[in-house]
This record gives C-alpha cells, structure tokens and sequence, in this order.
C-alpha cells in the first residue's frame, strides 16, 4: 500500500514520524521545496496542492490519499475517490471544513453546538439591526490561523 499527503508542514512531519514504524511508503506534495516534511521522506515531490491535474499526477499510483493543509484541490479529491482511490477525509467533508459558511450552517441543521453566527457576502447584507457592533469578521475560504479575520468595533472598520 502506498499513501499520498498534500501538504509537507509540521503536521505531515509528525505523521512521517509515525509512520516510519510501519512498512508503507508516504508520498508527499508541497509548493515549498524546504517543507518540514521535505527531509523525511524519499518521496517527497514539490508541487501545488491546489491544483486539480498536479494532484492527480501525484497521487496516480497511491492507494489512498490523505491531507495534511485544508487547502487542497477537492475537485482532484473528488476524482481520485471516483477512480476508486480511498481519500480521507472524504472530498465532500472537506468542503464543508474549507468552507467556515457552510460548515457553521451544518452545525446548525444538525443541532451541533455553534457560536451564533451571521452570513454575509458583502457590506450590503449587514444588517445592522441584527448585528449589534462590536462583531468578529470572519472570511469564508482561505482562512487560517487567524488570517481572514477581523473584530468590527465601529461602522468604520466596515470600510
């Protein structure tokens, strides 16, 4: 069997870790050439995660795929579990986790526990009778640690 991560950061490092215990070799996918996992694994190939037809020719000859960066092709993901590759998480799981919107509907259509939460696409939604200042802005896509995100504490802020 033979595994395929995107993404080489510290949390690929750590599973390259474990998974030297275990006779499986671990390809991984990187845009950074010095990637913490870079170093660890013979297999190592650089190239980006977010791109549809790189990840396909990556993970070809994996029997699954998994993901270490949330910001990867789901497309690509969605035809490597067609072809029958095993991809966790699963490409429809991982829209809703790239997605903080969509994500914090489900937890709301599913009685899950949320902090209450507003959508927005633009200024124009912003109802400022339903949002009472101050708020935290939160971007959708493309959000991590911190990035994307910002507290609302005058009408200023807004612009």
């Amino acid at each position: 069997m033979k595994l395929a991560i995107l993404g080489g950061g510290q949390l690929g490092k750590m599973f390259l870790q474990e998974a030297a215990d275990y006779p499986m070799p671990v390809a991984v996918l990187d845009p950074d050439p010095r990637a913490p996992c870079a170093a660890l694994t013979g297999l190592f190939k650089q190239g980006d995660y977010r791109d549809k037809q790189t990840v396909l020719d990556f993970a070809k000859d994996a029997d699954a795929v998994g993901i270490e960066i949330e910001h990867v092709s789901v497309e690509a993901l969605e035809a490597l579990e067609e072809a029958g590759k095993r991809v966790i998480p699963a490409p429809r799981v991982l829209r809703l986790i790239q997605d903080k919107g969509l994500q914090k509907q489900f937890y709301a259509d599913h009685g899950l526990p949320t902090a209450p939460f507003y959508l927005a696409s633009g200024l124009a939604d912003i109802d400022p009778e339903r949002i009472p200042l101050p708020f935290v802005q939160k971007t959708r896509t493309g959000g991590y640690d911190g990035k994307g995100v910002q507290v609302i504490v005058s009408e200023e802020d807004l612009h």
